[in-house]
């Protein structure tokens, strides 16, 4: 399969179909109006800038928020908020989020639970993705005792281990160090090409998407609507210092700055 080419949305096979969504708080909108399809393997990048509704955004796919209009399905269940079923989908967040009192192994074994996924297959699951993620050997440690990338990676372990219809990562490297980063995009882009996965991946780092991402989805200020659906037009496997790719990330600043109201001049007058 190739997962730089995306399916066409009318085609009725995303595995994300949010149309119209539209949230307001109290009778203030956060959320204007918001279109996405995100088809199978994949790996989509949400870029705006801060305040603008992605927070919001993540609530509604991630089940915990009902919209206030429009319609959000995951693999094809509609998603109505905590009310309606829980979506099929796996949750990377800023922290790793692990329990310090139980071991990377049982941190696992708890959100496999909690999917229903029968306990005969949890070893064979929980080897193969911390296996993936190169962290196999801290099966039995304490999460305190690793490092934050490896933490991580943990997490990362954690949401692939369900197998869920999409992964949702919200900023999942953005408390590490650049060098750490920088291992962990290419990390993640191994682990994606083998396991298919589909990824909705939301960072305030245009670089960081330009070199992940099979399209960026571009916000505007909020209330929330998309300004661009993007297509990375690059080939893979990338180069983070490629001169091509900071090509492509000049473009879309020079975007950003038009649609997100911000004078590049005066930006740099002031730097």
């Amino acid at each position: 399969m190739d997962l730089t080419t995306a399916s066409d949305p009318s085609a009725g096979t995303s595995v994300v179909a949010v149309d119209g969504l539209g949230v307001s708080y109290e009778g203030t909108p956060a959320i204007d109006r918001i279109d996405l399809h995100v088809e199978p393997g994949e790996l989509v990048s949400i870029l705006g800038p801060s305040g603008c509704g992605k927070s919001t955004m993540l609530n509604v796919l991630a089940g915990l928020l009902a919209p206030s209009a429009g319609h959000v399905a995951i693999a094809g269940v509609e998603v109505a908020g905590p009310r309606g079923p829980a979506p099929d989908l796996g949750y990377v967040f800023q922290d790793h989020r692990l329990l310090p009192w139980r071991t990377v192994r049982r941190n696992i074994e708890l959100a496999l639970a909690a999917k229903g996924v029968p306990k005969a297959e949890w070893g064979e699951r929980i080897d193969r993705y911390l296996g993936l993620l190169k962290i196999d050997r801290f099966a039995g440690s304490w999460p305190l005792r690793l490092s934050g990338g490896q933490r991580q990676r943990v997490s990362i372990a954690r949401a692939l281990a369900v197998e869920p219809a999409m992964v949702l990562m919200d900023e999942p490297l953005s408390t590490l160090d650049e060098v750490t980063a920088r291992s962990m995009r290419q990390e993640l882009l191994d682990v994606w090409e083998r396991t298919g996965a589909t990824i909705v991946f939301v960072t305030h780092s245009i670089r960081e998407a330009v070199f992940l991402s099979d399209r960026i989805v571009i916000l505007s200020q909020g209330p929330a609507t998309v300004v661009e659906d993007y297509r990375v037009p690059l080939s893979r496997p990338r180069w983070y210092e490629d001169p091509a790719l900071a090509q492509v990330e000049a473009e879309i600043v020079e975007k950003v700055l038009d649609r997100w109201g911000i004078d590049g001049t005066i930006e740099a007058e002031a730097t």
